[in-house]
């Protein structure tokens, strides 16, 4: 399996992050990675998804924070030291994005040969399997490759930063009440 890059040239690996949640090992491709934080907490914003955390500020860009264990719907789990928040990229109206995904705890970065990449189990995921670009062996784990354009959909991503830049407004205005 070979996969064709953004320049549409044929890849025989796939550099990754791999990462925790709910026990299980997750990877993105590290391409649209930008950095790895440790969680402090987030600002909570109004009538956001379920699944929005709330924002951070970094280098003083307002970062969106998500959580993919609630849009997995894997439940609660207490955060720890490891607990994490992977910056990525995201194209949200053809318009690169910056979004912060939050982890459970962060492994490693591995290269993945293309022939080790199998496409997802139909039945018994968790989770999607539009979301999985495909599953590797490494070692004696599995890891399951996110595919994080089709996690969040463009309207619920077009929703948040909407959210966002109107309580961003909304706090610059002063209000007499």
């Amino acid at each position: 399996m070979t996969n064709p890059d953004e320049n549409g040239l044929t890849v025989d690996a796939l550099k990754i992050l791999t990462f925790v949640l709910d026990d299980e090992l997750f990877a993105i491709e590290i391409s649209g990675i930008q950095e790895v934080l440790e969680f402090k907490g987030a600002t909570k914003v109004p009538k956001t998804p379920p699944f929005m955390l709330g924002v951070i500020n970094l280098r003083g860009k307002v970062i969106p924070i998500v959580d993919l264990r609630e849009q997995f719907e894997l439940g609660k789990k207490q955060r720890t030291v490891d607990t994490c928040v992977i910056i990525v990229q995201v194209t949200i109206d053809g318009e690169e994005t910056p979004l912060g995904i939050l982890a459970d705890a962060v492994k490693e970065v591995l290269e993945v040969p293309m022939a080790d990449i199998n496409p997802p189990p139909r039945i018994g995921n968790k989770i999607n399997s539009a979301y999985i670009f495909g599953m590797a062996k490494i070692e004696d784990d599995f890891v399951i490759l996110l595919r994080l354009a089709k996690i969040f959909s463009a309207d619920e991503l077009q929703s948040v930063v909407g959210e966002l830049a109107e309580a961003d407004l909304d706090s610059s205005e002063t209000h007499d009440e």
